[in-house]
């Protein structure tokens, strides 16, 4: 198993390069440069004025040139500092991570808490009416735009009903309130969009634990646990179901980059602080260092997220063994 893993980790290293290279590729032939936006909108700013600013940035330099100088930084750790505000970029992104961490874990925990039940019931219940109904719920939970539906429960529960707020993740004055009133007044501003995202993730899991289940109780072995005589709910979840998470476990493994990565829509909709939105700031404001460690951090959880996958087969099914060839 340890040797498995030293082998995963360093097949990642190649597959992490290459994601670097086509990122910082990528982001410098998009048009535009950072220094466009500080120039335009300031009609004192010289063409000299601004030739001086992407010396300072390095922006004259030729690609390679800026790209090993951006490696050789995030190798010792440095993502390098906002062309905006001079900011580290690690601090900015530190600054917004509670907030995405905060909501998509939530949305994660109730998507799990609906989605496991779901998708039993249907599995249990295949080609029942009750499967039926579930699966056209779950097939229109996840059908929904996201960006539709957010901006739907805005106008009702926000704007109409009034129960939630319409923007920011605290009211005014909050710093003032003890600290559980602080904690309850954030859940109330984000209790929409932790139930919009939990919405579509439920909606995932649930029609994917339900398929999976559905093939391992057509496996041999479970016609031999009912020969046996095991009781129904027994064989479902003592010799089905840890079977069925197999491929379960993926989902979740996929899941991690979202918690971190956060929603761009709904955090643009709703205004939240957290990292969506902050991407976006940074791409229409053509912010390359911020842009480009999001894009990293973002890389390095979906590699993560797949490698605790592959690990995590073992531990749930025994007869998994990765055995070097």
């Amino acid at each position: 198993m340890r040797r498995y893993l030293a082998q995963r980790i360093l097949g990642l290293v190649p597959v992490f390069f290459g994601i670097t290279v086509v990122s910082f590729a990528v982001m410098h032939l998009a048009p535009g440069r950072p220094t466009d936006q500080t120039a335009d909108f300031n009609p004192r700013v010289s063409p000299a004025a601004r030739e001086r600013l992407n010396e300072l940035y390095g922006l004259n330099d030729p690609l390679h040139v800026q790209y090993g100088r951006w490696v050789s930084r995030l190798a010792r750790g440095d993502f390098g500092r906002s062309f905006h505000d001079g900011q580290p970029v690690l601090s900015k992104i530190a600054q917004r991570l509670p907030v995405t961490v905060g909501v998509n874990a939530a949305a994660l925990l109730v998507a799990l808490g609906a989605a496991l039940p779901l998708g039993i019931m249907g599995a249990a219940r295949a080609g029942s009416r009750l499967d039926h109904v579930l699966t056209l719920t779950l097939f229109i939970g996840f059908s929904i735009p996201t960006f539709w539906l957010a901006l739907v429960c805005l106008d009702i529960f926000g704007v109409k009903l009034q129960w939630v707020p319409v923007s920011g993740i605290a009211s005014l004055m909050a710093e003032r309130w003890p600290w559980w009133r602080q904690a309850l007044d954030r859940l109330h501003h984000v209790l929409v969009p932790i139930g919009i995202t939990a919405l579509g993730e439920a909606a995932i899991l649930a029609r994917y634990l339900r398929g999976s289940l559905i093939e391992v109780l057509r496996q041999d072995y479970i016609l031999l646990a009912y020969a046996q005589g095991l009781s129904r709910r027994r064989v479902l979840y003592r010799h089905a179901l840890p079977n069925a998470l197999l491929p379960f476990v993926t989902l979740l493994g996929l899941a991690i980059p979202g918690l971190v990565g956060g929603s761009v829509v709904l955090e643009s909709v709703f205004a939240l602080p957290g990292i969506g939105r902050l991407f976006v700031e940074s791409v229409m404001g053509r912010d390359y260092p911020v842009i480009l460690g999001l894009t990293v951090l973002g890389s390095l959880l979906t590699l993560g997220g797949n490698l605790l996958a592959d690990v995590a087969y073992a531990y749930i099914d025994p007869r998994v063994r990765y055995e070097p060839r």
